[in-house]
């Protein structure tokens, strides 16, 4: 399992570069670049379009540096992506930690082109990582979140709060990576994890949070406020 990341921090200067790669990806540059250089001895014709898809993975791969806020009661985004539900569900039978009363699911569909290194939505310790295999329906249906490949993880705050999220494989992701187990103490925003090539994340808002995204929305891992903790969880939902 690979080490759990150190904090991030601001750079000193600002200076765009190429974000750099997540170590996970590496083994699939290596491969296609292998196989464009084989191309060469075999069917040119394919070195350039090899060539491409090896800097396409990268991209892919591409791991960025996030600055989280670090307010008490924020739960911050897990994952890059578009906000395609707001709804009040049940949380499902792993996740019997948080209860049955119905919660506030956001859901975040992630395309092959947003960055699929995943982080934890408040600091705290991991309680429950589950993992469940599954099928690979399109992410963006409702039952994904039940018939998927999937990870349950949930984080305990210092106030006691329970966070959880889930991590769904989509189409065509076939793997979900966990950098975390139970016992860990993350800081907000650390890398929990990442699903390789297509996927989505959804996260429970306890009771009493009050959602701060909408639908439509692009959401930033470890950025982007999800909600804030302290009011009326159902204003502005959208069923």
């Amino acid at each position: 399992m690979p080490s759990i990341d150190p904090p991030e921090t601001a750079p000193p200067t600002v200076k765009w570069q190429f974000p750099a790669m997540h170590p996970e990806g590496r083994r699939y540059v290596v491969i296609v670049a292998v196989a464009a250089v084989l191309s060469l001895l075999i069917w040119n014709v394919l070195f350039w379009p090899l060539v491409f898809l090896a800097l396409g993975v990268a991209a892919f791969f591409r791991d960025p540096i996030r600055v989280t806020p670090k307010n008490d009661g924020l739960v911050i985004a897990p994952a890059d992506g578009l906000i395609t539900m707001i709804q009040p569900v049940t949380p499902p039978p792993e996740l019997a930690i948080l209860g049955n009363s119905p919660l506030i699911r956001v859901s975040i569909f992630m395309s092959v082109f947003d960055v699929h290194v995943n982080r934890t939505p408040i600091a705290g310790t991991i309680r429950q990582v589950v993992y469940i295999s599954g099928k690979f329906l399109n992410a963006d249906l409702d039952k994904a979140s039940e018939e998927n490949e999937r990870q349950h993880i949930v984080v305990e705050g210092k106030d006691g709060r329970l966070i959880g999220f889930t991590q769904i494989a989509g189409l065509v992701a076939r793997r979900i990576v966990a950098f975390v187990k139970e016992g860990d103490m993350l800081a907000v925003g650390q890398r929990v994890g990442l699903i390789r090539f297509g996927s989505r994340v959804d996260v429970f808002l306890p009771a009493d949070t009050v959602p701060q995204v909408v639908l439509g929305q692009r959401a930033v891992a470890g950025e982007t406020i999800l909600g804030k903790i302290g009011g009326d969880t159902m204003s502005g939902v959208t069923q």
